[in-house]
């Protein structure tokens, strides 16, 4: 299923469903694969043709995936793949997948265009609200771009995590 223009959605907040976790590859980028490969080892890893993923579990699952009282949660807080930051949204700096004229969104002055996979469950679909608009977006714009890395809007908002070596954890 092709993602759809942000425009379509009015509100998005991360459930702790896993889903993502479950069905996607997730792809690395070489200084996050680095950083993987120096805190848990190359096992936590696999590498493709031309890309670095974080390994599955033999249910599928990302190694880093784990559940607590029927919620799922990501081990890499501290040091959560770019990608996985940025799931379920895509920002672009060129429209990918139609629709530009709904997928458009200027950030300080400069264009994007702002997709989302309709496959998350967090979506809530209609027109978009008020927090999708001033916070969640410009909160995904600024992470693809680098100007910020502590998520506040674009990740769950459970107030704890799993880490795989020491248990459960605030990090909020």
């Amino acid at each position: 299923m092709l993602p759809v223009p942000w425009r379509y959605v009015n509100s998005w907040h991360c459930n702790c469903c896993g889903l993502c976790c479950r069905e996607y590859d997730i792809v690395l980028r070489f200084d996050e694969w680095l950083n993987l490969i120096r805190r848990y080892g190359v096992g936590v890893t696999r590498a493709g043709l031309s890309r670095f993923y974080i390994r599955r579990r033999s249910d599928g699952a990302c190694v880093f995936l784990y559940n607590s009282f029927g919620k799922w949660y990501c081990g890499l807080q501290s040091m959560k793949p770019m990608a996985c930051k940025l799931w379920p949204f895509k920002i672009l700096e060129k429209p990918r997948y139609g629709k530009s004229r709904e997928a458009g969104f200027t950030y300080n002055g400069k264009p994007f265009y702002v997709y989302v996979d309709p496959f998350c469950p967090g979506i809530r679909w209609g027109p978009p609200s008020q927090s999708l608009i001033s916070h969640v977006i410009p909160e995904f714009i600024e992470l693809a771009l680098g100007i910020r890395n502590k998520q506040v809007y674009s990740t769950s908002s459970t107030g704890f995590i799993i880490h795989p070596l020491r248990g459960r954890e605030r990090f909020i």
